[in-house]
């Protein structure tokens, strides 16, 4: 394994990994099986590696970026659950079903859609965990101007709800959900990501913001870190973090347990006013026919993800038939009624205060 300042590190082989022929033999067949027998598996038997992926160019990417700024310091990546840097730990992990295609696969089948997909969409991630990163390999927050600048911060993870302003100029937007209102280290993260961005002149996009401060004590920041080893890198065991011993099934009946939000039934009245039609087709029919549509316009609209989308859509189906509802079949206006509505929904949900994150 490369030095903290030297070049591409993708994850030490310790007993998170070992190396034994069970593995090499589990490994070599789990791409063919079935969805329900892929579920079967525990994630840690597939022979997960970092080494040779698409991911790994990604990773080097980053590190090239941190280098263009002078900066020493390359975070190890790993193979998690979810993406995540531990509490004081300056590593980076990412999620095991960005690692090979089937798995890709298996996630949009069970979550609707796979967080970082996209090598532009990874790279917004992979700079924010860097944040985190730099946070603790410099232990930046022992700084007085950190916290004056970010607020007061602790060891406490990141809230699972929050109450975001999203009009407001105080904070940077890099990742969904105004991600970066959540939490101190959140909100430094955030920045450090935007500053980090090639290409992205953030004087002129936040020029006039609050939050340009921010910004450029970050740049003041960093430049002070120029050619500086990290001041901080304990050790620590890649499987005291990755939770990898689970099931397929297990991992994903949590996350999507996490992830569905009860709505309450308030929606009763708007929906016998939204499919008032004395006859017509059923109301959960057209939903059903009309559901990728709404899906993906909903969640483009409200930031939120598809998944508890989805679920609301699926109650919000099943009310239809229990009420007996229906639609007229030749009402162009329809749509757009049904996706205003629950675009409207799920904001009012969001903005009450419990606003939900999954990592």
């Amino acid at each position: 394994m490369a030095s903290a300042a030297g070049g591409l590190q993708v994850g030490r082989r310790d007993s998170a990994f070992p190396h034994d022929t069970v593995r090499e033999m589990e490994a070599a067949d789990w791409v063919s099986l079935s969805d329900q027998e892929l579920l079967e598996r525990r994630i840690s038997t597939l022979g997960l590696r970092l080494e040779g992926t698409a991911l790994e160019p990604l990773i080097k990417q980053l590190y090239d970026e941190l280098s263009a700024k002078g900066l020493l310091f390359h975070p190890s990546c790993h193979i998690g659950d979810e993406w995540f840097v531990p509490i004081g730990i300056p590593a980076i992990f990412i999620p095991f079903f960005l690692v090979h295609d089937r798995l890709r696969t298996l996630e949009r089948t069970m979550m609707l859609e796979v967080e970082g997909e996209t090598p532009e969409w990874f790279m917004k991630l992979m700079r924010h965990e860097a944040g985190h990163a730099y946070t603790y390999a410099y232990q930046l927050t022992r700084k007085k101007k950190w916290r004056q600048i970010f607020g007061p911060t602790s060891r406490e993870e990141t809230p699972d709800t929050y109450r975001p302003r999203p009009f407001s100029r105080s904070y940077v937007m890099h990742l969904e959900d105004w991600y970066a209102q959540s939490h101190p280290d959140e909100d430094f993260a955030e920045t450090f990501a935007v500053w980090l961005t090639p290409g992205l002149d953030w004087r002129k996009d936040y020029a006039g913001w609050p939050v340009l401060r921010k910004l450029e004590y970050v740049d003041e920041l960093m430049r002070s870190l120029v050619g500086k080893p990290p001041a901080h890198t304990p050790e620590y065991y890649v499987a005291d973090y990755d939770c990898l011993n689970v099931k397929l099934k297990t991992y994903y009946a949590r996350k999507r347990k996490l992830n569905e939000d009860a709505y309450p039934d308030f929606y009763d009245a708007d929906l016998r006013q939204l499919f008032a039609a004395p006859s017509g087709i059923t109301a959960s029919a057209y939903l059903r026919r009309r559901r990728r549509r709404l899906l993906n316009a909903v969640s483009q609209w409200t930031n939120e993800k598809k998944f508890p989308v989805n679920q609301l859509l699926a109650r919000l189906t099943r009310r239809c038939d229990e009420l007996g509802l229906h639609v007229l079949n030749d009402d162009p206006q329809e749509d757009f009624r049904v996706t205003a509505f629950i675009t409207t929904l799920v904001m009012n949900y969001l903005f009450t205060g419990k606003f939900k994150r999954t990592k």
